[in-house]
């Protein structure tokens, strides 16, 4: 194993951090605060977990190497990612050929200026 978790053991968890948070629900603002961090972490693990089933480890690593050198653009492209999986219309998984093409489709358009001098 990778030592990522598998669908069930991530089933469990968000089971007993939906319980654990209704217990502390009288809590006030700090509840708050950990329910929202709780959220946001469930939804970070359901992300990685679709793009686990959705990358080949090739198109993983190219992936994590933009997402070094540009993390804003690497969010988008993982967006675009779990979207298009949502949506149904990946078939298979997504190499590292496909991976390829799809940081050119989404990579922004280069400005250029053209001086002229008369």
């Amino acid at each position: 194993m990778s030592g990522e978790p598998t669908d069930e053991e991530l089933d469990e968890l968000r089971q007993k951090k939906m319980e654990q948070l209704k217990e502390q629900r009288g809590g006030g603002g700090e509840a708050q605060q950990e329910a929202a961090e709780a959220q946001r972490q469930q939804a970070e693990a359901q992300k990685k977990a679709m793009l686990r089933k959705s990358l080949t480890d090739g198109a993983r690593q190219r992936l994590n190497s933009v997402k070094m050198s540009k993390p804003q653009f690497g969010e988008k492209v993982e967006q675009q990612i779990v979207a298009l999986a949502q949506s149904g219309r990946l078939q298979g998984k997504i190499d590292e050929e496909k991976m390829k093409e799809l940081l050119q489709e989404m990579k922004p358009e280069s400005k250029s200026f053209d001086i002229r001098r008369r």
